[in-house]
């Protein structure tokens, strides 16, 4: 896999250039520390996060039952491909459908096709994309089953403008959605009410068939309709809360918009709609599942860690100054957390853009950063945060690492790390530093994993 191939690749120039396992085991936290490197026990929690939610271990626990009829798979997301991949080597029986995936490599399907299209910026491709799906669920009867494999980032792989409005018009919603520092759900409520796809409309138009969603979960909470604004999954959000959460977020959205969401034809379809009695819904891989995992990692290589919440959402550099400050407690007073000890948590941060100044950058780079600011020349504290799919914002890291020494090298290098946090550039300031953290795509999407060694 490309992905583990990369990870082998950066825990080597961790270790100095040995290659070999992570972290070796450890037998009491009293000498854990003496023969761990802070960057490749980082690297071996991703790994281990991501792990936890391949797509093929997942699925298959929660294979369905053989319909009488035909088996047609749809799906979307930045694990679209691997999910499909996957599903085909599992499922026993005829199937056929299609997947979106974003632009890039993708696993290959022998009976499932993979379309791709744009992300985080919707494209031409992707209305083709969205086409193909409502065309493939069309036609069919009740002895029929659809499988819906559904991962993060299928809200900008799927657009499909309502009546009246157009691609530059999904494009302009979801620029302004992402600036606006609006939580993920609150988002996904917005984005549901501008499509004809989303909020459970690819699942009304399968029926009478049977639609069962597999869903690898990367919001917080794990509610399996804020999933790539869940496509065959309706919940209770009202158009109204659409309305009240564009004008509490202050979202310019064109006129056009703001005329459609002024309108009954914005309604999406409620849960309790007869359409999808007998749909199923199941949560395949999470950020807890990770979570957890990622900890049991790091307790057999002696270090104890803590799960501060799977759910944590807020501006990335408020989040970062408050990680920041429980790491100085633990470093300087051991409390509330006895050092030797690794922080985890999961969720997703938010990065408000004001103004038209914006570098590059993605929420895990931009909490780092702040982190690293409140622990400069604090020895002891070394943390990774990082996007389980491998791609934070629109470069090609994952996330970055920091310790108490990456301001200054970030200034070294010439860089002015504060400069570029209010500047929305993290990419720029770790990439001076040389702490970006590039492992490629994972083939997964459960979220962001921030790991903070205390020792």
């Amino acid at each position: 896999m490309q992905f583990r191939a990369a990870v082998r690749k950066i825990v080597a120039a961790a270790e100095g250039g040995v290659q070999g396992a992570f972290v070796p085991i450890q037998k009491s936290r009293s000498d854990s520390m003496t023969s761990i490197e802070p960057r490749p026990f980082l690297i071996s929690l991703f790994e281990a996060a991501v792990a936890a939610a391949d797509p093929e271990a997942a699925i298959r626990a929660h294979l369905p039952a053989r319909p009488k009829g035909r088996t047609i798979v749809v799906g979307a997301g930045k694990a679209a491909s691997q999910m499909a991949a996957a599903f085909e080597r599992l499922w026993d029986g005829p199937l056929a459908g299609a997947v979106v995936a974003r632009h890039g490599p993708v696993e290959k399907c022998g009976r499932i096709r993979v379309l791709q299209s744009a992300h985080p910026v919707p494209d031409e491709a992707g209305l083709a994309a969205s086409a193909a799906l409502l065309e493939t669920v069309g036609g069919l009867t009740a002895d029929d089953l659809v499988v819906a494999l559904i991962s993060g980032g299928g809200s900008a792989l799927l657009p499909a403008p309502p009546g009246g409005l157009t691609l530059e018009d999904e494009i302009a919603v979801n620029k302004a959605l992402l600036a606006s520092g609006a939580p993920i759900s609150a988002m996904n409520v917005v984005r549901k009410h501008v499509s004809r796809i989303k909020g459970g409309r690819l699942a009304l138009a399968a029926a009478p068939a049977r639609v069962v969603s597999l869903v690898v979960s990367d919001v917080p909470g794990d509610n399996p309709a804020f999933v790539a604004s869940g496509p065959t999954v309706a919940d209770r959000s009202s158009l109204e809360e659409a309305r009240e959460i564009v004008a509490r977020y202050a979202i310019a959205l064109p006129e056009r918009v703001t005329a459609h969401l002024a309108s009954d034809a914005a309604r999406a379809p409620r849960p309790d709609d007869a359409a999808f009695a007998g749909n199923e819904v199941h949560v395949i891989a999470s950020a807890s599942v990770s979570l957890e995992a990622a900890a049991a990692r790091a307790r057999e290589s002696g270090i104890e860690a803590m799960i501060l919440s799977d759910a944590i959402e807020g501006e990335a550099r408020d989040i970062g100054r408050m990680h920041a400050a429980l790491a100085r407690e633990v470093a300087s007073r051991n409390r509330p957390f006895s050092k030797p000890v690794v922080l985890l948590s999961g969720g997703e941060t938010t990065v408000t853009i004001s103004g038209e100044r914006y570098g590059k950058g993605g929420r895990n780079s931009e909490f780092l950063l702040s982190l690293a600011l409140d622990i400069d020349g604090i020895g002891g504290i070394d943390a990774l945060a990082a996007d389980t799919d491998g791609i934070d914002g629109s470069e090609d890291n994952a996330g970055a690492f920091a310790d108490g020494a990456s301001i200054g090298r970030m200034r070294a290098a010439g860089a002015d790390p504060r400069s570029h946090l209010a500047g929305h550039d993290a990419w720029t300031a770790f990439a001076a530093s040389g702490d970006l953290f590039v492992p490629g795509p994972t083939g997964t999407n459960v979220n962001d994993l921030r790991a903070i060694l205390i020792r």
